[in-house]
């Protein structure tokens, strides 16, 4: 592991190659070097069509090859939890899917074996690494006092038998797709916030399909979270910031790549700003590698998925569902 880091994947997920296959191919630092999945036959399947080289018909027994050095975790949401801690246990470092665990406590307990550990243990919040969301920051202080942040991600997922809308796989849109938005509120919003009030729509009981939720920060400005995979709002990709000076709106911080915006109006002047296309997770590999093989500090550690799952776990009792739990 000298000067790379063999990344083992836990599951033939439909985010692997987005998230971590082709940008690997991109990132000197990586080598996507085994899969296991529940079914070996479809773990062999996945390495032909992608060039991985080892297959493991267990998940036990990639965490037992001593040629990984760490794991991608991109399993369903209620099992986060579970398999971090095992590849921790086996000496792995983690590149762990959002969100991070089934809810704040499982996170907790994953932090505090991440940091007994001394590995490495990264949420994959990709859009963190990009260049635009490193800028707002620099904007978000332009502003002066802030008053409202805001953030908005909604895509159509009709396939209603689909996992993410599994309660026993501690699914629901805020899981899905609001840990982003929750995410970035607190990462715009400068503090910790807390839920004031959230009103859910659902599919299925205990399910969520459409949430929003109302938040103040300790400084006293508000905060909104609003998401869903099934609604009238059928995409939704922004950010939005007001403040004493001026205000930022960003239209699709998640996913930059795939095209964005960045405006700021502010003392009276407006201006827009625009970053490159290369795609998220190439930083974030990036950014995975340099913190395995030297050190390097990073936004989305433990600690930080723990303040996370804190607060979905509150917007989940505000509107009166039960929090997550693993599978």
């Amino acid at each position: 592991m000298a000067d790379h880091v063999r990344i083992g994947v836990l599951g033939a997920a439909r985010i692997v190659p987005a998230a971590l296959v082709r940008p690997g191919r991109s990132v000197a630092s990586v080598e996507v070097a085994a899969i296991a999945a529940r079914e070996v036959g479809r773990a062999q399947e996945f390495a032909d069509r992608f060039g991985i080289p080892q297959v493991h018909g267990s998940y036990d027994e990639l965490l037992d090859d001593p040629n990984v050095d760490a794991v991608y975790v991109p399993l369903p949401n209620g099992l986060h939890g579970k398999w971090t801690l095992a590849a921790l246990a086996a000496g792995k470092h983690v590149l762990c899917e959002k969100p991070f665990a089934a809810n704040a406590d499982e996170a907790a307990e994953v932090a505090a074996a991440a940091k007994s550990s001394g590995l490495v243990v990264m949420e994959a919040f990709h859009y963190r690494y990009h260049p635009l969301a490193l800028r707002l920051a620099d904007v978000v202080a332009e502003l002066g006092k802030l008053r409202h942040v805001e953030a908005r991600l909604a895509f159509p997922m009709p396939k209603f038998k689909d996992i993410r809308y599994s309660l026993d796989l501690a699914g629901g849109a805020l899981m899905d797709a609001g840990c982003y938005a929750v995410n970035m509120v607190r990462y715009l919003g400068g503090d910790e916030p807390e839920v004031k009030s959230a009103r859910a729509l659902l599919k299925g009981e205990g399910v969520d399909r459409a949430m929003r939720a109302e938040l103040k920060f300790p400084a006293g400005h508000t905060g909104t979270v609003v998401t869903s995979m099934w609604s009238r709002s059928l995409l939704r990709l922004s950010a939005k910031v007001l403040g004493a000076n001026g205000e930022l709106r960003v239209f699709n911080p998640f996913s930059p790549q795939h095209g964005h915006r960045l405006t700021v109006k502010l003392d009276g002047h407006r201006r827009v700003e625009r970053f490159d296309r290369r795609p998220s997770y190439e930083y974030q590999l990036e950014a995975f590698a340099d913190a395995v093989l030297h050190g390097k500090p990073f936004p989305t550690t433990a600690d930080d998925a723990v303040a996370t799952m804190r607060v979905v776990d509150d917007i989940y009792r505000a509107a009166g569902l039960p929090v997550r739990q693993p599978s």
